[in-house]
């Protein structure tokens, strides 16, 4: 159910039911799946304030593209639990969207938060837009920061090893045909096997979406653990096609 979809809103809200299928084998919700959430809420949010997925691309002729996020969590939902995403707009930059997030269970505990940056893209050219052209009367922007940090751009702490490599399929793209965002949590996460997901768990995640990945592509996923004894992993995917580094990203883990 989603609360406020007539009137433009300055805080989104959506009530999610953790299904079967979002869970892993310790029925808590899937990283991964979180990421979906995000995306679908963002995506029901500006569609609210008249800059949806459909209008950026019949009148503008640009897309909505998730360039930087970070979520730190205090605990995962459980499958069948009831749970509220909160997500609201900060005033745009130049070239620059940023969207924050809350997650309440259901007596309004937060159980995580997140910061992301936005841009929109021209789809047949994949160059970067002014924020200008979409210029919208927003309601009042709420100040409040979901977290206080900075994203900036992320680097390994030390030597990079071949965690294993990912051939893109049918079932890992969106409707504008590449990888999509979640997809790429779900590559991080099996970076890591079933016993170490069992004694550990996200505590934050940091990402750097750099470029696109398509279908056929082979991502090589490189993992640093030498920051293993603060806690931290650094991953990138490579796509072996050209070289470049299609993501990057920060994890700290904590046991369950």
């Amino acid at each position: 159910m989603a609360v406020g979809v007539m009137e433009p809103v300055s805080l989104f809200k959506k009530e999610y039911v953790v299904g079967l299928s979002d869970v892993d084998f310790t029925k808590t919700l899937k990283v991964g799946t979180l990421f979906g959430y995000f995306q679908d809420v963002a995506s029901l949010a500006v569609e609210n304030l008249g800059i949806g997925i459909n209008t950026l691309e019949e009148k503008f002729s640009v897309a909505w593209v998730l360039i930087k996020i970070r979520v730190d969590i205090e605990r995962l939902p459980v499958w069948n639990e009831k749970i509220i995403l909160e997500t609201w707009p900060q005033t745009p930059k130049r070239l620059e969207f940023n969207r924050d997030y809350m997650v309440r269970d259901a007596d309004g505990n937060v159980l995580a938060r997140a910061v992301s940056t936005w841009v929109i893209i021209d789809i047949k050219t994949r160059e970067l837009q002014q924020t200008e052209l979409i210029a919208v009367d927003y309601p009042e922007f709420i100040t409040e920061r979901a977290l206080d940090c900075r994203l900036g751009k992320l680097k390994p702490y030390g030597r990079l090893e071949v965690a294993y490599k990912k051939i893109i399929g049918y079932s890992d793209v969106d409707f504008y045909g590449h990888l999509n965002n979640s997809k790429y949590i779900d590559y991080i996460m099996d970076c890591f096997t079933v016993e170490q997901h069992r004694k550990y768990r996200v505590g934050s995640i940091e990402i750097d979406y750099i470029n696109e990945a398509l279908p056929g592509d082979t991502l090589a996923l490189y993992r640093d653990i030498s920051a293993l004894d603060s806690d931290m992993i650094y991953i990138e995917g490579v796509n072996e096609k050209d070289g470049n580094a299609a993501f990057k990203t920060r994890v700290r883990i904590c046991e369950r």
